[in-house]
């Protein structure tokens, strides 16, 4: 394919990162929420108490976005990506002056390059549209799970089952290798986690790790799975031993392993072949 035409695909790609990107910090930040007042309703009925009326009931549509610290609404000039914080808004709030994190325009900026990078490195195909959906709730789990400790249910749970629909025509890996990747994936991390607890009395992560593997095993098959654990081992190892070195990040303190499996998943989603077929060659 030309150039110029991949350049143009990757382009429009990026665009609609961008917009996506805006949109995964609403996610990002109201799902969370919208699990605790779910989990506090239903605590309220099992004590047979009237749900609290207190709190404002949140979607990811309502209510509109708005400031934390004085409650100005968004207007739509100011929720232009990217934009809107480095041009309108300079990063602050416009009504109090509040300054707004760095992470929205973050958020934004890595999700419109990692689209890019998708359509650029597919081409015009069906791999691409599978790899922004895949792409794109990696981005939010990781994100999530840095604030909160919490991989969703609500987005690893239909993540896998879209990765085996995908791969109904086998766009990554053929089905049966998708079916044995997301069991492999479940199964290699919940056999730790109780291999680590029966050894230390300690659980050494989540559940959520567990079905975040499985679903990249749905995607890209259990041949990745290798892979993606060693190279979130290691990533996590020397992140988790530098914060505690450089950081003095609390040995008790919990570090969550989401982004890096994520990103482990996203590396192995681009050039998993490529490493795959390097490490190969060198024990060859």
């Amino acid at each position: 394919m030309l150039p110029e035409t991949l350049g143009g695909l990757a382009a429009a790609a990026g665009l609609l990162g961008l917009c996506v990107g805006s949109f995964l910090n609403v996610v990002i930040h109201r799902l969370p929420r919208m699990m605790e007042q779910e989990w506090q309703a239903q605590c309220s009925e099992l004590r047979g108490e009237a749900a609290s009326s207190a709190a404002e009931p949140l979607s990811l549509a309502k209510p509109r976005s708005r400031c934390p610290a004085c409650g100005h609404q968004i207007s739509a000039l100011e929720n232009i990506p990217l934009i809107s914080y480095l041009l309108i808004l300079k990063g602050k709030c416009s009504a109090c002056g509040t300054p707004i994190s760095s992470r929205y325009p973050i958020i934004e900026a890595l999700t419109g390059l990692v689209s890019a990078y998708a359509a650029w490195h597919f081409g015009p195909t069906v791999q691409t549209m599978g790899a922004l959906f895949l792409v794109w709730a990696l981005i939010a789990l990781s994100a999530i799970d840095l604030d909160t400790q919490l991989l969703p249910d609500s987005i690893t749970l239909p993540l896998l089952w879209l990765g085996l629909l995908f791969n109904l025509w086998g766009v990554y890996a053929d089905l049966s290798t998708a079916v044995v990747g997301a069991m492999a994936g479940y199964l290699a991390l919940w056999s730790v986690f109780w291999l680590f607890k029966l050894a230390t009395g300690k659980e050494g992560m989540g559940y959520g790790d567990f079905k975040l593997l499985a679903a990249l095993g749905a995607w890209l098959g259990w041949q990745m799975l290798p892979a993606i654990i060693l190279l979130s081992s290691v990533v996590g190892a020397v992140v988790g031993v530098s914060l505690i070195v450089v950081a003095r990040h609390g040995r008790n303190i919990p570090i969550p392993f989401g982004p890096y499996l994520a990103a482990a998943g996203a590396i192995a989603l681009f050039w998993g072949n490529d490493i795959t077929q390097a490490y190969l060659g060198t024990i060859g």
